[in-house]
């Protein structure tokens, strides 16, 4: 990362509340091909989340402590805050001065900018102002939020917008928060109503439209010079599974998350 830091732009995307299973699945299936075709072998990694909620999920992540390798460790860390004793901490770490990456980044010269999804994102009071504060600039509207049906396309709007006015020689790092897979979600399954209510199937379905418009947002962040990007769940969420609904519990189907990273290159684009 010490040689990505600097001469890269960086993108992480956080698909929020997606499970492992589902996501494996679709990708095997064909389903989601384009985040498929950028997928190291064509498959999600098996991780563990750092937090079973996004809010403590992303005040994990964004202090370096992305997903876990799901198998023993320990593991090198892409991202570190500076911190004595840490078995983490490797020799291709970019390590940072500060709280968090974020701010790290900005001292390297980075300019930092937010798209918000779930509500913790939302600016709407002091609680969902914590995480997009962190960074220079953010965005969050109702049609970026949970509700709306239509959301990833909102926010992949927004990116590009970002992505159009910044200046060429400045770095970017930009994280999206993607709300499409949070609950509710039926109306992106074909032919569910809203008394069929969330179900495994219709969080299938969400990842497939978020599927649809990725390559937009992909496509945007590669256009100014090569970038890294992760590509990741916060935590999953239960529909059931052993009597367990929902999420900020303690059930395999929450802290088992996809994830991937992967360069963009600008000759790439579609």
């Amino acid at each position: 990362m010490n040689e990505i830091v600097g001469s890269h732009d960086l993108l992480m995307v956080t698909l929020d509340t997606l499970r492992y299973d589902v996501a494996v699945e679709l990708a095997e299936a064909g389903r989601i091909p384009n985040l498929a075709r950028h997928l190291p072998g064509g498959r999600w990694e098996e991780r563990h989340a750092p937090g079973s909620f996004t809010y403590a999920s992303h005040q994990a992540m964004f202090a370096g402590f992305l997903p876990t390798p799901a198998r023993p460790g320990p593991h090198p860390r892409l991202f570190a805050a500076r911190f004595a004793g840490s078995e983490s901490t490797a020799a291709g770490t970019f390590v940072h001065d500060t709280p968090d990456l974020v701010s790290g980044l900005a001292e390297a010269g980075y300019h930092t900018a937010c798209v918000g999804g779930v509500g913790f994102f939302n600016k709407q009071g002091p609680l969902g102002s914590v995480l997009p504060g962190l960074f220079a600039e953010s965005h969050w509207e109702p049609e970026f939020g949970v509700p709306s049906p239509t959301s990833f396309e909102a926010q992949v709007a927004c990116a590009e917008d970002i992505v159009s006015r910044l200046p060429h020689a400045t770095r970017l790092f930009l994280f999206v928060n993607v709300s499409a897979l949070h609950q509710p979600n039926w109306f992106h399954l074909p032919g569910a109503t809203r008394e069929h209510g969330d179900t495994r199937a219709s969080h299938a379905a969400a990842l497939e439209y978020v599927d649809r418009h990725i390559g937009r947002l992909f496509d945007a962040v590669r256009s100014r010079r090569r970038c890294f990007a992760v590509v990741c769940s916060d935590h999953g969420t239960a529909y059931g599974d052993d009597g367990w609904t929902g999420h900020r519990l303690g059930h395999p189907v929450v802290w088992t998350v996809p994830y991937a990273h992967f360069f963009l290159d600008p000759d790439e684009a579609r």
